[in-house]
């Protein structure tokens, strides 16, 4: 049975691979249609056409399969794309946008590519600089169709504040680092639940509330994925260092006591009546798995993390396509139900991240 399954685990890691491309290079006609109604023109649509948080989320899985793989099929896709992209020429700065750099950087590193570097300096010092702020010096989650004023959102520590951490490493900036390290702290603020360590969706300044005070299931997985993620690239001093592992044990308390029996985890995560999701699925088991692998949790939680595959390589068709995917989601800003009517459909975050549970489960426990 462990050698049928390790077979399976690689002929779907396998499709996912051979998709990517063509789930990276899907037209999104809804964030294309709300970009037009901002009155973006035609030209400057373009820039944005396959440079969001979407592809960059994607971007980073496959670099993740470069860095476990050492195929350099996965190095020249990668390039490929930025090289395309940059000569397109890249959109306005906000936290979506710079979800891409992240991947970016690190193969600037890699490559000692100068043109790639000079980028992810660029936008790392806009970040510290000129990055919108809400009180207290929190990254406002401003995105290409929407400024979101005076807002937390805990997507930005995976979709900005990874990157700022990892240009402080590469360009031994301290500045990034401390920043970087702060942000996490202010967000953990405001989104942690005191009560059950689940993170709220967002936070707002304004009203002085949690929105619909939302579980949010991707943006859980942003949460459980990117501490381990911070802590591998920042050599946090001890107390943070602490304060961050602390978070993250409370929230896998309370997300293995939510995971449904199915093995999959809901769109709202303390509500089984939601439907499941894989793309939050596929974030929370490989978080778990890494924190375990890094030492950051108890052992005791591989079985959850375990417990997803088996539903997770059920949702990965022929294709190589995720399935049971929800499309990007804004903020629930008045009710729960709003998460219910999220669509489903294929998107490249939901690719990468089944990417990178898989790969994690290979080299840990297979």
């Amino acid at each position: 049975m462990q050698k049928e399954l390790v077979e399976k685990i690689n002929a779907k890691f396998s499709k996912l691979t051979e998709s990517f491309l063509k789930v990276l290079y899907e037209e999104d006609e809804i964030f294309l249609e709300n970009m037009r109604k901002n009155n973006v023109h035609a030209d400057e649509l373009k820039k944005y056409q396959f440079w969001e948080w979407t592809q960059g989320v994607g971007l980073y899985g496959f670099w993740r399969c470069y860095e476990y793989t050492g195929d350099e099929k996965y190095l020249d896709i990668l390039q490929s794309y930025y090289d395309r992209q940059l000569k397109i020429g890249l959109p306005g700065k906000n936290v979506n946008t710079v979800t891409p750099l992240l991947t970016l950087s690190f193969l600037a590193e890699k490559t000692g590519n100068a043109d790639y570097l000079a980028v992810c300096q660029e936008w790392a010092e806009w970040i510290l600089t000129s990055f919108p702020r809400t009180e207290e010096g929190g990254f406002q989650h401003i995105t290409s169709d929407c400024i979101n004023d005076s807002e937390l959102w805990d997507d930005t520590l995976f979709m900005t504040v990874l990157f700022l951490a990892n240009m402080g490493r590469i360009s031994n900036r301290k500045a990034y680092t401390v920043e970087a390290v702060y942000q996490v702290l202010v967000h953990a603020k405001y989104l942690a639940d005191r009560k059950t360590g689940l993170w709220f969706h967002g936070w707002s300044f304004k009203e002085g509330n949690n929105f619909a005070g939302a579980f949010w299931g991707r943006g859980n997985c942003w949460v459980t994925a990117a501490i381990p993620e911070f802590l591998s690239i920042v050599d946090c001093q001890e107390p943070d260092r602490r304060y961050l592992v602390e978070l993250l044990k409370k929230q896998v308390r309370s997300l293995a006591e939510n995971q449904d029996e199915s093995g999959m985890w809901h769109t709202l995560v303390d509500d089984a009546s939601s439907y499941e999701e894989a793309s939050a699925t596929c974030g929370i088991a490989y978080g778990i798995l890494r924190a375990c692998n890094m030492g950051l949790i108890g052992d005791e939680y591989r079985a959850c993390a375990e417990k997803a595959l088996e539903p997770i390589l059920d949702c990965i068709d022929d294709e190589g396509v995720v399935h049971k995917v929800s499309y990007g989601t804004p903020m629930g800003r008045l009710t729960k139900d709003f998460y219910r009517q999220i669509p489903i459909r294929s998107m490249p975050y939901g690719q990468a991240l089944a990417m990178l549970f898989l790969m994690e489960m290979k080299s840990s426990t297979l």
